[in-house]
C-alpha cells in the first residue's frame, strides 16, 4: 500500500489517494504516513477530505506536527482547526509563530469555536486548563427534563462523545452532574435540580496534569470537568487526553531512569541530544574516577594478591544490579500509591530479608566456583564481600528513591546512573577492605 501511495503522489493522483484512505481510520493514515518522507505525507494529507485531514493532523505526534505545519499555510490550517475539538486544535495552535497563529483564528468561520480556542491558548500545556476541551454537554438545574432532552440535542452537534451531562445554576457553577438513563427514565415536567448527582469530581484549570491523570485513574473516569477558582465550569478532559500524559510521563520516567536529563527524541538535533546525555555520563566518569581512585589507594594489596582484581567486575555488577532492582521496586510502589503503606519500619525489615536470601544464594555460588577453582581463601574473601555488598545495595537501593522522593526531587533519578555509581564505589570500597581484613594484608 506503501508503495501505490508514493507511486500515487508521483503522479499527482488525488483521486487514488482519497479512494485508497477514504474509509481507513485516521490512527492508520498516521502510521502510513510516519513510512513516507515529509514531502510525500503532505501531498497525501492535501489530498484527503478536509474532515478526515483535520483527524489525521490531530493525530500525529507533536515533533511531526512541527514540521508538517511549514507546510501549510493559514487559510489551510483554519480549514482543519474548524473540524478539530478545541483542545486539539489548541495543540496544533501552539506549535505555530505567534503571528500565523493569530491569522489562523481570523479565517475561523465559527467565532464561537475561535473564542473558546483563544481561551484555551492562555493555558500552558501541563495543567488541567491545557488539557481540556470545551466540547461537553451542560444543563442549567432550573430546566425541566423535556428543556434538557432539546438543549442536549442542540449541544450534541459540536460533541463527538456524550459521557455525562453537567448540572450549572444561573452563574455557570458546577453543580453535579446527571446520567442519561435518568434523563430518559425522568418525567418530562420533573425538575433537572431534582434529578442530578451532587457527587462530582472535577479539578481546577491549574493543576498540573500529572494530579489530573492520577484523578482519573484513581476514580475509573471517562471524562473530568475543569473549572476555575470561581467554580465555574469552563470544559472537560476525556480519558484520551489522559492516555497521552500517562505515555509521555512513562517517557519522561524511562529517560530519567536511562541518564538522560531533557525530553529528546531520537530526530532532535546532535545538540540537543549530546546535552541531555552528557551530564550522567560526567557524573558516572567522576564516579569512575573516583573508583579507579579507590583501586590505588589498595595497590599493595593488590600486588600481594593480583587475584582480588579478578572479580572486581563481579562485585561492582552485582551491586549495581541489586541496587538497581530495590530502587525500581520502590519507584513502582512511589507511582502507584496504595491505600494502606507498610511502615517504613517494615519495609526496611522486608528489603532486608529478601537482601538476605538473595546474598546468601549469589554468595553461595560464588564461594562453590572460587573453592574449586582458586582456592579456599580466595573464595571465603569475595563471597564475603559480595554477600555485603549485597545487603548494602539493597538498602541503599531502597532508601535513596524514598529519600529523594521526600525532599521533592523525582525518585527515578535513582534507577539510573546515580544509584549505579553509587553502589559501584560502595561496593569497590566493601570489597577492598574486607580483603584487607581477611587476608590480614
Amino acid at each position: 500500500m506503501i508503495e501505490q501511495l508514493k507511486l500515487a503522489v508521483d503522479t499527482q493522483d488525488r483521486a487514488f489517494i482519497q479512494q485508497q484512505l477514504e474509509n481507513v481510520n485516521y490512527a492508520d493514515i498516521c502510521a502510513v504516513l510516519y513510512e513516507l518522507d515529509e514531502e510525500e505525507a503532505v501531498f497525501v494529507i492535501k489530498a484527503l477530505p478536509i474532515t478526515l485531514a483535520a483527524d489525521v493532523i490531530a493525530e500525529l505526534d507533536e515533533d511531526v506536527l512541527e514540521e508538517f505545519l511549514d507546510e501549510f499555510d493559514s487559510k489551510e490550517l483554519a480549514q482543519y482547526v474548524e473540524r478539530q475539538e478545541t483542545d486539539d486544535a489548541k495543540d496544533l495552535l501552539d506549535e505555530l509563530p505567534i503571528i500565523k497563529r493569530e491569522e489562523v483564528i481570523g479565517y475561523l468561520k465559527n467565532k464561537e469555536k475561535a473564542r473558546h480556542i483563544q481561551e484555551l491558548l492562555r493555558y500552558e500545556e501541563d495543567c488541567a486548563g491545557g488539557l481540556m476541551g470545551k466540547e461537553l454537554i451542560k444543563a442549567n438545574m432550573n430546566w425541566n427534563v423535556e428543556q434538557c432532552i432539546e438543549e442536549i440535542r442542540r449541544q450534541a452537534k459540536h460533541v463527538d462523545k456524550i459521557y455525562s451531562v453537567y448540572v450549572v445554576d444561573d452563574d455557570e457553577l458546577l453543580l453535579g452532574r446527571v446520567a442519561l438513563k435518568k434523563l430518559l427514565l425522568a418525567k418530562e415536567n420533573a425538575k433537572v435540580g431534582d434529578i442530578y448527582n451532587d457527587e462530582v469530581i472535577s479539578v481546577y484549570t491549574y493543576q498540573p496534569t500529572e494530579e489530573v491523570a492520577a484523578i482519573m485513574q484513581k476514580y475509573d473516569l471517562e471524562a473530568l470537568p475543569v473549572i476555575n477558582v470561581q467554580g465555574k465550569l469552563v470544559g472537560r478532559i476525556t480519558i484520551d487526553d489522559v492516555i497521552d500524559v500517562i505515555t509521555e510521563m512513562a517517557e519522561q520516567e524511562r529517560q530519567i531512569m536511562a541518564g538522560i536529563s531533557e525530553d529528546v527524541e531520537e530526530d532532535d538535533s546532535v545538540w540537543m541530544l549530546s546535552r541531555a546525555r552528557l551530564p550522567w555520563l560526567i557524573i558516572g566518569l567522576v564516579g569512575g574516577i573516583i573508583g579507579a581512585r579507590f583501586i590505588g589507594v589498595f595497590e599493595d594489596d593488590l600486588a600481594e594478591v593480583t587475584a582480588i582484581a579478578f572479580f572486581i567486575p563481579l562485585i561492582m555488577a552485582t551491586g549495581g544490579n541489586v541496587g538497581i532492582q530495590s530502587s525500581a521496586l520502590v519507584v513502582q510502589s512511589l507511582a502507584t500509591p496504595q491505600a494502606f503503606q507498610d511502615p517504613i519500619t517494615r519495609k526496611l525489615f522486608k528489603v532486608f530479608l529478601v537482601a538476605l536470601i538473595n546474598g546468601i544464594v549469589l554468595a553461595g555460588l560464588v564461594y562453590l566456583f572460587i573453592y574449586f577453582t582458586s582456592g579456599a581463601s580466595l573464595a571465603y574473601v569475595v563471597s564475603a564481600a559480595l554477600f555485603t555488598v549485597v545487603l548494602l545495595a539493597s538498602f541503599f537501593g531502597t532508601v535513596i528513591p524514598l529519600a529523594l522522593d521526600k525532599i521533592g526531587f523525582n525518585p527515578a533519578l535513582a534507577s539510573g546512573p546515580f544509584i549505579t555509581t553509587t553502589i559501584d564505589l560502595m561496593g569497590l570500597l566493601v570489597y577492598f577492605m574486607v580483603a584487607h581484613a581477611l587476608f590480614n594484608l
